[in-house]
């Protein structure tokens, strides 16, 4: 079966990666200062912005912003080099990840509050923290405690209000909606993978005039529907979609 196309939407990713058949890939401190090294040297590079992370002893998750469409490239710079680090530090030989790095493209500001505690809360969990900031491998303890500044000086966990939230259990409801948003299916556009974000209801009513109704129909096309798609759903000709696009873009 061929692999899924990777989506690089430029935007809020969550990327995570275990160890080969679940065995740890932090076996002492050295090694997760050493991925936060590595990780530095992936944003210096690649610029994107790290948002939240969380180092667990046998996998990892980061929350990620990109600015460009490298984000199998970020990914691969990550967990190569930190293999190769740690293949030499235990003198192990083989692969050290279970497979490919899973990624979510986060495109919602209800996914993205339950991710942050999703992440952060990984520690308590596993019992290993009783609140967020006190698991010293996790961007909320960093920013607690004044450390890894440079790594996460544009995190929104900055933000007070939401580093309050972070110890608030991730109830069940906002695990079945994660769980739901992480499942939403992407289309490919002409030339970059788009995400359907919402259905064509959300743009659309019976009560725009005109020149809104050409407005929506420029978001719909940029977040990836057809233009037949479109002109299907208001009963309007291809043409008549064409001419909205050409007016609205001349403005």
């Amino acid at each position: 079966m061929p692999r899924k196309p990777r989506v690089e939407y430029i935007g809020f990713h969550h990327i995570i990666n275990h160890g080969v058949a679940r065995d740890n890939i932090f076996l002492k401190d050295d090694d997760f200062k050493k991925f936060l090294e590595i990780l530095q040297e992936a944003k210096e590079r690649y610029d994107f912005i790290l948002h939240s992370f969380c180092l667990m002893n046998n996998h990892y998750h980061l929350l990620i912003e990109t600015k460009n469409e490298n984000l199998s490239l970020i990914a691969r710079q990550i967990n190569s080099k930190y293999a190769q680090y740690f293949n030499k530090e235990y003198k192990r030989v083989g692969p050290l990840w279970q497979g490919r790095f899973k990624n979510s493209f986060v495109y919602d500001d209800n996914y993205l509050s339950i991710l942050f505690k999703y992440i952060e809360q990984n520690p308590i969990k596993a019992n290993m923290a009783q609140e967020a900031s006190e698991y010293k491998y996790s961007s909320s303890f960093c920013i607690s405690n004044g450390i890894y500044s440079q790594l996460l000086k544009e995190s929104m966990l900055y933000d007070n209000e939401l580093l309050k939230i972070l110890n608030d259990k991730v109830s069940d409801a906002e695990l079945k909606k994660l769980e739901e948003l992480e499942k939403t299916k992407y289309k490919q556009g002409k030339e970059i993978v788009r995400l359907r974000q919402k259905p064509l209801t959300d743009y659309f009513t019976n009560k725009e005039d005109i020149k809104t109704r050409n407005t929506k129909i420029k978001e719909a096309v940029l977040d990836g529907y057809k233009q037949s798609e479109i002109a299907d759903f208001l009963s309007l000709s291809k043409t008549t979609i064409s001419k909205a696009l050409k007016y609205i873009n001349q403005k």
